[in-house]
């Protein structure tokens, strides 16, 4: 773990934490074309400086944590384009950098501290690269999941992150497989998932899927993500119920991708008075996703900022 800055546990035991916004939109405000297998971890080899930016941005905003550009980077994504394992766990410790520099020249500029580094770890699906992500249900068990987590969670760990972000998880058998995947590392981790309704999008009771986390030490904070803001509204007070620890909430902006057009309809909920309630119902790591840019993430900052 870093020791540059306090621990990340400690820092949630003192009061609500900013998370950033969605990276890829980011990215995109910046004229970069993500419409790749590897989204944003394209970059990673191709464009670096650009994530550094990204970054960046998200800091000067308000944010306090960055989520790394490693959610959709794996050994086997990585392998299909022809980058070999030790070449992609390069890219993967890059990612960490990345936000690490960000962090720096954020704090040079004047930007109070101290600031996080979160290493993603997006689920098998993400790998896949075929929509699964959002349903779960891969036909494999958690073993398997297990086994595929971990070796890149090994690489991000020696990186040393301040924390794993375990995210946009769809199926609490992936959620399971994550809980035991990190153990060990010396890393701590939130976990959240990507809901619809009061369920995982695999259709698993959302109840269920944050119990397994309770008893997990290495779990210090668990709620939702990518998902829509009226779901996160009832989550969050779940989450806290249910495993009676500190809970993550980044939903997305409320529209909708309407995948025909390849464009996104509708009206963003995500405003950020919704923090109020969030706070007040265990929310401690609150920020945005898809579609949430540094404009809102600069006003939630400053609702959540002492």
């Amino acid at each position: 773990m870093s020791t540059t800055s306090p621990a990340f546990a400690a820092a949630l035991a003192r009061g609500p934490v900013v998370l950033d916004g969605g990276l890829s939109n980011q990215l995109e405000s910046a004229g970069h074309d993500l419409s790749d297998e590897l989204w944003s971890a394209r970059l990673l080899a191709e464009q670096p400086e650009a994530i550094t930016a990204a970054h960046q941005a998200y800091y000067e905003a308000g944010a306090q944590v960055a989520i790394t550009s490693s959610y959709q980077a794996t050994f086997e994504g990585f392998a299909r384009r022809g980058i070999g394992r030790e070449a992609a766990a390069g890219l993967l410790r890059r990612s960490v950098e990345l936000a690490r520099e960000a962090a720096r020249r954020a704090t040079e500029g004047g930007v109070p501290g101290p600031l996080y580094v979160a290493a993603s770890a997006g689920p098998y699906g993400a790998m896949l690269a075929d929509g699964s992500e959002y349903r779960g249900r891969y036909g494999l068990g958690v073993d398997e999941l297990e086994r595929f987590h971990r070796p890149r969670l090994e690489v991000l760990a020696a990186a040393e992150p301040d924390v794993f972000a375990l995210e946009t998880v769809p199926d609490a058998d992936e959620g399971r497989a994550l809980v035991r995947a990190v153990r060990g590392l010396g890393v701590p981790a939130w976990l959240s998932y990507s809901v619809e309704g009061d369920r995982t999008r695999a259709g698993q009771p959302l109840e269920e899927a944050f119990a397994l986390a309770a008893e997990a030490a290495e779990i210090v904070a668990v709620g939702v993500n990518c998902c829509v803001p009226e779901d996160a509204d009832a989550a969050v007070e779940l989450a806290a119920r249910v495993t009676g620890k500190p809970v993550v909430v980044y939903p997305n902006s409320g529209e909708e991708w309407d995948a025909q057009a390849r464009a996104w309809r509708g009206h963003a909920t995500f405003t950020p008075e919704r923090v109020t309630a969030w706070t007040a119902g265990g929310a401690r790591l609150i920020g945005g996703c898809c579609r949430v840019g540094p404009d809102s993430v600069s006003a939630l900052a400053g609702l959540v900022s002492p």
